[in-house]
């Protein structure tokens, strides 16, 4: 029993070391990618939703996730995926995120970054906007979360205003939603945006919202991913000129069950948005290579 428990824990830690060096054999392939700004961006990005345990599942599942992603594992995956192409990476704006990125950097990590901040409600507060632009991101990110919120109260100035100092300290300006109605809303008012991100499912829907679109029919616990939201975000993705960085197009793990659900993910997204659009996909190789799978379907679906 103890020989098989060492077993699995060397395993376990072994993941992440042979997942670079499978990565590392696909790089001959180059991933695409499009022009943003002074920069350019594959069209597969690593998230960082495992990394930190937002499962979009439930506590359990988070603890799993973070518990199993220590900084070094982090380090790993990202360092397997710029082996395997991939330029860019999105983080959220947390005290362990900001920890890694800084490791990440010092060690030589080269790809482009960007993360998810909002002003005053975030954990890292108005104060800290300067201390983000110091560590040079290609970008900084209105949180979606956060936009529906305001957006749903009346509040999109609050919005507009968060981005305004970001534009101000001189990085590029994005704005996060899982909602098409605030894109629809921003394009109207044209404000001052680089680009969105655009989530495949509006899992900020209110139960008010979920029952105006299924009338009495119970509701599901939990976050709710409907069938058709891929196709009603991916409309407003193509209606925008601007860049969109689509995420959960596998619905937080969701439609993972097969290769085949996972590539029909894959296509769908890249069928669906803009040639100049990228996707935003979490990885968690703890039982497979996800990062080398990751890039295979994007060469396969996104270079056209």
């Amino acid at each position: 029993m103890p020989n098989s428990r060492r077993n699995f824990l060397q395993s376990a830690a072994g993941v992440a070391a042979s997942t670079s060096m499978s990565a590392a054999r696909s790089a001959a392939a180059s991933l695409p990618k499009v022009k943003l700004g002074a920069f350019e961006v594959t069209r597969l990005i690593i998230g960082s939703n495992p990394f930190y345990g937002y499962s979009h599942f439930n506590r359990l599942y988070d603890r799993h996730m973070s518990e199993w992603y220590t900084q070094e594992r982090v380090l790993e995956v990202l360092r397997a995926c710029e082996a395997g192409g991939i330029n860019t990476w999105q983080l959220s704006c947390n005290p362990r995120a900001i920890s890694d990125l800084r490791r990440y950097l010092a060690e030589g990590g080269r790809m482009n970054w960007l993360t998810l901040a909002d002003g005053e409600l975030g954990d890292y507060p108005e104060k800290m906007l300067p201390e983000l632009v110091k560590l040079k991101p290609m970008a900084i990110v209105h949180h979606g979360g956060r936009t529906d919120m305001r957006f749903a109260k009346g509040e999109m100035h609050v919005v507009q205003d968060y981005l305004k100092r970001v534009r101000d300290a001189g990085v590029m300006v994005g704005l996060s939603t899982h909602n098409p109605a605030v894109i629809d809303y921003v394009e109207g008012r044209g404000w001052d945006v680089d680009f969105y991100m655009t989530c495949f499912y509006r899992v900020s829907r209110t139960a008010e919202d979920a029952r105006k679109m299924l009338g009495e029919a119970p509701l599901p616990l939990g976050e709710i991913y409907l069938e058709k939201d891929p196709e009603r975000m991916s409309k407003m993705i193509r209606q925008t000129r601007k860049t969109c960085f689509a995420f959960k197009i596998l619905a937080a793990g969701r439609s993972i069950d097969t290769p085949q659900q996972v590539e029909q993910a894959f296509r769908f997204a890249f069928e669906h948005i803009k040639p100049q659009d990228c996707v935003i996909v979490g990885m968690y190789p703890r039982y497979k290579d996800e990062v080398s799978e990751n890039i295979a379907l994007t060469l396969k679906h996104g270079s056209a």
